[in-house]
């Protein structure tokens, strides 16, 4: 995807540190105190332009969110967005790599991670680059709780077969699999932009929930 430069969103990033954090780093283990509260804590890693982050804090008041995505040109939409929805109290946004969460989050201290619509990044050399590589698996099991669940979606038929593969090899256990999730079309469902645009488009979306501790 090639991102229009926005000279503008560094600036207007800055302007709104009460939704989007400069420095996450700093509230490791502290992020239920910023909340002011301790509910459930739930992180999209590649939140994109926020339409579903946004709309789950919407839509479950009682669970905060987070937000994390990589890009300025991006995440600043999100935070468009969420200004726009008149900024929620229980949802946060940074900008950070996937990499990272180790240093943002405690051990333990997520209760559930979205992957939605990540770069398949389909060459065979770049796999480790995918967001359910047990690379990056293995940083989700040391951030999430007890029982803390993955929902991952996505278009690409290849990346959720990979992606079925790499959590079973890894020992996690498969709840939830769909191949279809808009013939099911659960009601608690929110699209992404990605998901709106593909699904449009007529492609099924594939689902799934899974998590490290057995069922």
């Amino acid at each position: 995807m090639r991102l229009r430069n926005k000279p503008w969103a560094r600036d207007y990033m800055a302007e709104h540190p009460d939704i989007l954090l400069a420095e996450p780093e700093k509230m490791n283990n502290g992020w239920s105190n910023l909340f002011g509260n301790e509910n459930p804590i739930h992180i999209e890693v590649g939140t994109g332009m926020g339409q579903f982050i946004i709309g789950m804090a919407l839509a479950n008041p009682d669970v905060n969110y987070i937000g994390i995505e990589h890009f300025d040109n991006v995440i600043v939409s999100a935070l468009e967005k969420a200004i726009e929805a008149d900024k929620p109290s229980n949802l946060r946004l940074f900008r950070a790599n996937g990499m990272d969460l180790s240093t943002i989050f405690h051990k333990g201290e997520i209760d559930r991670i979205y992957l939605n619509f990540s770069d398949p990044w389909p060459k065979t050399r770049n796999a480790k680059r995918r967001l359910t590589h047990e690379t990056f698996l293995r940083l989700y099991e040391e951030v999430l709780a007890p029982g803390g669940e993955i929902h991952f979606k996505t278009d690409n038929r290849l990346l959720f077969e990979y992606s079925l593969v790499s959590m079973s090899q890894y020992g996690m256990t498969l709840g939830s699999v769909s191949l279809d999730l808009h013939a099911e079309m659960p009601e608690d469902n929110i699209m992404t932009e990605y998901e709106e645009k593909f699904s449009a488009k007529g492609h099924p979306i594939y689902r799934l929930e899974s998590r490290f501790e057995k069922l």
